[in-house]
């Protein structure tokens, strides 16, 4: 491989990442916005905001999938935290925004 072959192994790569990242993005968007649904059933179902069945159901699932896909599990579960306090962070802004009207 020469130095002009790996330029441009090394932009193509760094595009198909830039590319990746907005798929990622998008998807962060899509599951935040889900919030509002989750609030409005969990004030129907009686549910305090904090699940933390749930949030254990999310890190043992993160477990299994790093480990079937070869991942570090420990940068994985950083990674679902993050979503899953993202997500309870939104979930407290609407339950805030409806108790003020």
């Amino acid at each position: 491989m020469d130095k002009a072959e790996a330029l441009r192994i090394l932009q193509g790569s760094r595009d198909k990442i830039d590319e990746i990242d907005e798929e990622i993005i998008h998807l962060i968007q899509k599951r935040t916005s889900l919030a509002g649904d989750i609030v409005n059933a969990k004030i129907v179902l009686g549910m305090e905001m904090e699940d933390k069945k749930r949030e254990d159901y999310i890190q043992d699932r993160t477990k299994k999938v790093a480990e079937q896909k070869n991942i570090d599990e420990k940068c994985l579960k950083k990674i679902m935290k993050l979503l899953m306090d993202l997500s309870k962070k939104e979930q407290e802004e609407i339950l805030r925004r409806e108790n003020n009207g």
